[in-house]
């Protein structure tokens, strides 16, 4: 079972990488502001970007960095086929990932004024923000040195693939494939013979 994890930047492409592994390739797919979003709405508390930050740190600062993370393993084990983990953001949640044999941490990032556009154009709750708000969201959740928090910056850095995305569609479906083809590489490679 490979596990692939997704992070990087707001608006990025993210979600297209994920919907074309799952109907092109036939990836399960398990998210983590799903999973926020299920714990906001038990809470009835309104789903927006800070509310899904507060209660994410709230979670890994109670239960552990990983425990996010461990839950979505959990479920994609039940699965049992390749599947996709999105979005990944914290240390936490990398090490524990990088426990299961067949995981790669994939990054996706695009200029940020192409990034606003597009969620701009997708209008999700939390998409509905001025150009400076979105861009002191990013600064906030680029570094940090507190383990329960968001560091995207550090993960783009450790990703085992960053797909830029700046381009159209069929570009970031041919960078998508390049992947697959990469980690499939990885995947079946032998260990060298000892003579």
């Amino acid at each position: 079972m490979v596990i692939v994890g997704i992070t990087g930047t707001l608006g990025a492409g993210k979600g297209t990488v994920v919907e074309y592994l799952v109907r092109e390739k036939q990836f399960a797919h398990f998210s983590v502001r799903e999973y926020l979003k299920e714990e906001l709405e038990k809470r009835a508390m309104p789903v927006n970007r800070d509310t899904l930050t507060a209660i994410a740190n709230s979670i890994r600062s109670k239960y552990g960095a990983s425990f996010i993370a461990e839950a979505l393993i959990k479920r994609a084990k039940e699965r049992g086929n390749d599947c996709v983990i999105e979005s990944i953001r914290t240390p936490g949640e990398v090490e524990a990932l990088r426990r299961e044999e067949a995981f790669f941490l994939l990054a996706v990032d695009a200029d940020p004024r192409i990034r606003y556009k597009r969620i701009r154009f997708r209008n999700s709750e939390t998409d509905r923000v001025t150009y400076q708000t979105f861009i002191r969201n990013e600064e906030r959740e680029m570094h940090t040195s507190d383990p329960n928090k968001q560091n995207l910056a550090a993960f783009i850095d450790a990703a085992d693939y960053v797909i830029r995305n700046d381009g159209n569609l069929g570009d970031l479906h041919n960078s998508t494939e390049i992947f697959l083809k990469r980690i499939g590489q990885k995947k079946t490679k032998k260990p060298a013979s000892k003579s």
